[in-house]
């Protein structure tokens, strides 16, 4: 029987059976490419010894394995596809149901068979030792929604069986902030534009927000939404493929390919060197330094908040006692 909402089941079978690998006891170097060196995993703020809660914020990104993160979203949403795939024995209908739950933007680029190829072409470059593969906007939608179901239910494990959680070694006893990771590891949600989130994304919802003003003023001036999306691509520096992943055109031959280039290639030297004060940095920051720093101050106002709901929450306790 198929389980209609994945949950801890699935991940329990994982743990037990040591499916596709999960458990083995070094995962093999990880080759996607996204915003950020997804096999950095100890980064240093020069500024954290100053700032204890940037200190807490990097402390956190320290006990996080991204590799082993996204092996295990992608390889879970692999699963999940071929379990309910198997089980619809062909009906477009009988999958549907699932399709819009766990891929709500990638059904409509890609039907189920082209979803689990795209998603076997991932997990084989997430496996490559030799090459970054870069993704385009196609593929960061099917990586996004993969990592969201798959965090929610890693979330949901460590709270409810944290031993079990621990056996996947992702974050070491922390759960993953699936809003921070996005905001860091992708370069932008514009396949996202015009529907929601889910999540605050803050960077990202405002970028979306800045967009879609702008394509709507030109269709109010009698454009095409395609007319419009062409209209603002310079100016937001909008990608082809993504306009067409906006004006749901199905995903072609050409963009199922992931684009390969040397291990060798230095493609996140641009991110260490000091900068001058430009993109809001501050002088002699790089811009990784400031991308950890903008990230802290969006966590810290995170907790700050949620501290102010327990406190309240508190007083309303003792309130009620009274």
């Amino acid at each position: 029987m198929v389980n209609n909402a994945p949950g801890l089941n699935f991940l329990e079978i994982i743990i037990q059976s040591g499916q596709n690998g999960a458990l083995t006891p070094t995962l093999r170097a990880k080759m996607l490419a996204f915003a950020k060196d997804i096999t950095q995993n100890m980064p240093i703020h020069p500024e954290e010894d100053k700032n204890t809660e940037l200190k807490e914020y990097m402390d956190y990104q320290r006990r996080l394995d991204h590799e082993r993160l996204i092996y295990h979203s992608l390889d879970h949403a692999k699963s999940e596809l071929q379990e309910h795939l198997q089980e619809a024995m062909g009906d477009p209908e009988k999958i549907k149901p699932f399709l819009e739950q766990a891929f709500p933007i990638s059904r409509r680029f890609a039907d189920a068979d082209t979803l689990m190829l795209m998603l076997r072409k991932l997990l084989n470059g997430h496996n490559s030792t030799n090459n970054w593969y870069r993704m385009n906007s196609y593929y960061h939608a099917v990586v996004y929604e993969s990592m969201k179901g798959f965090i929610k239910i890693y979330n949901r494990l460590l709270r409810e069986a944290p031993e079990k959680a621990e056996e996947l070694k992702i974050a070491k006893g922390m759960e993953v902030d699936f809003d921070d990771w996005a905001y860091l590891y992708f370069q932008d949600l514009d396949f996202h534009l015009g529907r929601d989130l889910g999540y605050t994304h803050y960077p990202f919802a405002k970028r979306n927000a800045a967009i879609l003003e702008e394509v709507e003023k030109e269709i109010s001036g009698g454009k095409s939404r395609e007319q419009a999306l062409q209209a603002v691509k310079e100016q937001f520096e909008i990608d082809d493929i993504t306009i067409d992943l906006l004006l749901d055109k199905k995903i072609g031959q050409k963009d199922l390919e992931l684009f390969y280039t040397s291990v060798e290639n230095p493609i996140y030297e641009y991110l260490m060197p000091a900068q001058d004060g430009r993109w809001g940095a501050v002088d002699g920051e790089s811009l990784l330094d400031h991308a950890y720093y903008m990230g802290s101050n969006l966590k810290v106002w995170e907790w700050r908040k949620q501290e102010e709901v327990e406190t309240v929450m508190e007083e309303i306790a003792k309130t009620q006692k009274k």
